[in-house]
């Protein structure tokens, strides 16, 4: 490959990833691991134990939550989804939103800047 890549990656390219394998729980705990990061926004894997949150914030990212383990509380804009294994929502940018974990789960973050 001699094409330039401005991405900056964790994680070997053009190699296939098990998605389930890189990242673990962590007892009472919040783990993350950055998978991509480029100007245009970022891909992120997090792991939370039953119990843990991420307060409410907001971002000047469009956001897509892909729950691959588990189930999050999501409070969005002051409305709550529940989100389960296998399901994506939608964040928009500038809106404050809230993540709880009632139950472990694992879910692939990807930012976007519009």
């Amino acid at each position: 490959m001699n094409e330039k890549n401005n991405n900056s990656a964790s994680l070997a390219v053009a190699v296939d990833h098990k998605l389930t394998r890189l990242i673990d729980y962590a007892d009472g705990s919040i783990v993350s691991r950055t998978i991509m990061k480029a100007k245009s926004g970022n891909v992120t894997l997090f792991a939370l134990d039953a119990g843990q949150s991420i307060s409410e914030h907001t971002s000047p990212f469009d956001a897509m939550v892909q729950v691959y383990d588990g189930e999050v509380r999501l409070v969005i804009g002051g409305e709550t989804v529940t989100t389960k294994t296998g399901e994506i929502v939608i964040m928009p940018a500038d809106i404050p939103h809230a993540l709880y974990a009632d139950k472990p789960f694992k879910m692939l973050l990807t930012m976007l800047r519009g």
